[in-house]
This record gives structure tokens, C-alpha cells and sequence, in this order.
């Protein structure tokens, strides 16, 4: 497997209905409209990345009823002429000298409120409530968390893709020297492999050996990895827009008693979060049904974090597999099932697949064992 197959890019339709999606979504949360600035709302809505994410204000409007504008510096109208999503959006442009929020005031309601993308900065946001002070806004992670969280079919094919070629990464990285090198060396490895299989960005290559694997975003040291460490390989990123995310903990050498016994719980507790996915269930009902069983081995403090995240054209987003959330799972839907154990100063264990939601139950996107994995 190479992994370099192109995908097929999303058509202006594509991205004409998500945009008339999250502007009915909006009207129906109550929100006069939408306000998306570059990022991955952006991405997904219209497939418009700015070549520079300046002061300069660029924004996409969308409200129910309306054509979806998006206003740009008149320096990046051309590129923005270019997206994918252009031939169904009206572009306004303005120019330095000129007041973009004026620009912007002539599309909202003046007593309305508003979703706003998260990563919106401050300056532009003021800017707004200047211009009009009877509006109101929220984030979207508030108002619309779920906005691109249900993956169409050419969605989860993106994912599976990304997914199988994690896996392939991880086939190739078991093969090669562990004892003896850094763990700088090894994510080196996990990097140049995820770029081979197709990957054009890597997240993250966490390689946390021995004591350095019960801290799960401890990503990669100068630490030696040695004969006889734990190793936890988080691994993922992008490949064709769309994200990877996979964790495999490998052995150098043979392992403990005790340290096949913790894999084996980890197994079996990330078993269970992935039988827990069916459509309806509650998304604290798959970390509960993972936590239960580390709880149950009597290892239930050292299991630290939320069982899983949401993944699409970023690697964490929403829905969150975690306590209190009570979101019903969906068809189409996609996250982590990672639950881990984490003994301070001794060694860590984490085992993760990126699972979607099918209207029988769930499907993994990653296929390598879960059983424990010796290298050298």
C-alpha cells in the first residue's frame, strides 16, 4: 500500500448543501445566522484556506433564506475566486482604508444572534458589536457542536483512507530498531511513514517509552528507549483533508506479567467502549462501558482522560466520549475509543481505533492487533 491514491475532490454542490445544512441548523438553534473565519469550519463549508490568516478581516456569512456570502481582503479575492465551494458563494471584497465590520453589518440583522467560529479573533468580534451593539453572539462549539460531526459517505471513505494508512505506518514502524534509540528517532520514523502513506500534514507522533508512557501527551523526549520499556505510539494526522489517529503500545523485548496483565485489561476495556457504539447510545455510555472495566481491575485512578474525541477535517473535535455528555450517537458519526492506564514513574498503556457509528453498531477504521506487539 502506498497510500497516494488521489481522492476525489468535493464538488460545489458538495459544499452548496453543507452551507444551506448549517444555515437551516442555525435557524433551528435559534441563531439568526452564521459567522465562520478561516479555519476548519471554513474548510468544510466551503473549501477556502486563505494564504495568510492576517489582521484583515475574511469571513464567511450564512443565513437562512440567503446566499452565502464571503467576505475577503480584496488582495485574496483571486485566490478565494479559486476554492472549490467559490461557484456558490458571493464573494464581497473590501479594500485597506475601507471598514470591513460596515461591510459585513449590511448582511446581519441588527438585533440578531449569531454562531461564531471559536478560533474568530477578538479584534474582529468587537469590531461587530461596535459596528452593531444590538447583536449578540455565541461560539459554535456552544451554539452547533455537532456541526460537522455526522460524516457523509465520501466523508467516511476520507476517514477509512486516512485510517488504513495509519495502520500501514504502524506495520512498518514494528519493524524497525527500538533499543537504543531516542524516541526522537522512532517519531522521526512515525513521521516520514505517515507522509509515505499519504499523509500531507502529521499531527502528532507521541513515542512515550517506559516511565515517559504514563504521561499521555508526553509526545516525543531524548529518553533512550531500552530493553524491557513499554512503549505508547499515538500517532496520526491528515491525508487528503480528512484525519488519522491510532495508538498502538509495544514491547521491547518480553514483557512482565504485569505488564501483559495492564495490556490485557486495556485490551479488553477498549473492546468493550467499541461494543458500546450503537446508534441512540449516549456518548458517555462508551467511556462508561470502558472505565467499567479498568475500574473493575482495580486500576480505575490511573485511567486520566475522556475515552474518546470526535475526528474529521481536524483530528480533535466533537462529539466527546466522556461522562456528563449526553449526545445520542448518530450514523456517521466518528471518534476514538482510546481508554489507557498510566502507572506514575513506571510505565503507561494505550490502545486507540477510530470508530464510526453504522446503523447496526460501529465500524473501526483501524485494523492492525491489539495484542501485544514485541520489537527490538
Amino acid at each position: 500500500m502506498t497510500g497516494t491514491t488521489p481522492a476525489v475532490p468535493f464538488t460545489a454542490d458538495d459544499y452548496r448543501s453543507r452551507m444551506t445544512r448549517a444555515a437551516h441548523t442555525a435557524a433551528d438553534a435559534g441563531l439568526a445566522g452564521l459567522l465562520i473565519a478561516p479555519g476548519p469550519d471554513m474548510v468544510w463549508l466551503t473549501g477556502y484556506t486563505p494564504t495568510a490568516i492576517t489582521e484583515r478581516l475574511t469571513l464567511l456569512v450564512l443565513t437562512p433564506g440567503r446566499d452565502p456570502v464571503l467576505i475577503v481582503p480584496t488582495l485574496e479575492a483571486p485566490d478565494a475566486a479559486k476554492a472549490d465551494g467559490a461557484a456558490v458563494l458571493g464573494l464581497r471584497d473590501w479594500t485597506d482604508g475601507t471598514d470591513p465590520y460596515a461591510v459585513t453589518a449590511g448582511l446581519l440583522a441588527g438585533d440578531g444572534r449569531f454562531g461564531i467560529s471559536d478560533n474568530a479573533w477578538a479584534m474582529h468580534l468587537l469590531g461587530l458589536q461596535k459596528t452593531l451593539p444590538d447583536t449578540s453572539y455565541a461560539s459554535l462549539t456552544d451554539a452547533l457542536p455537532m456541526l460537522r460531526a455526522v460524516k457523509d459517505a465520501a466523508e467516511l471513505e476520507l476517514l477509512a483512507a486516512a485510517g488504513a494508512a495509519a495502520d500501514a505506518t504502524f506495520e512498518e514502524i514494528r519493524k524497525v530498531p527500538f533499543a537504543g534509540r531516542r524516541e526522537s528517532d522512532v517519531g522521526h520514523d512515525l513521521a516520514d511513514l505517515l507522509r509515505r502513506f499519504g499523509h500531507e500534514q502529521v499531527d502528532f507522533t507521541i513515542v512515550g517509552s517506559g516511565p515517559n508512557g504514563a504521561n499521555p501527551h508526553h509526545e516525543v523526549g531524548d529518553r533512550v528507549i531500552q530493553d524491557g520499556d513499554m512503549v505508547v505510539l499515538d500517532f496520526g494526522g491528515l491525508k487528503d483533508g480528512y484525519g488519522s489517529d491510532t495508538t498502538r503500545t509495544v514491547h521491547v523485548g518480553a514483557p512482565t506479567a504485569e505488564e501483559r496483565e495492564v495490556h490485557d485489561i486495556v485490551r479488553a476495556a477498549q473492546e468493550a467502549g467499541c461494543r458500546a457504539v450503537r446508534p441512540g447510545a449516549a456518548c458517555q455510555e462508551v467511556d462508561r462501558a470502558a472505565r467499567a472495566v479498568i475500574d473493575d481491575a482495580g486500576y480505575g485512578e490511573f485511567f486520566i482522560h475522556r475515552t474518546g474525541h470526535g475526528i474529521g477535517v481536524t483530528t480533535h473535535e466533537p462529539p466527546y466520549m466522556i461522562e456528563g455528555e449526553e449526545q445520542p450517537l448518530v450514523p456517521g458519526m466518528c471518534f476514538s475509543v482510546e481508554p489507557g492506564i498510566y502507572l506514575p514513574g513506571r510505565f503507561g498503556v494505550r490502545i486507540e481505533d477510530i470508530v464510526t457509528v453504522t446503523e447496526e453498531g460501529g465500524r473501526r477504521f483501524n485494523n492492525t492487533t491489539r495484542e501485544m506487539v514485541t520489537v527490538g
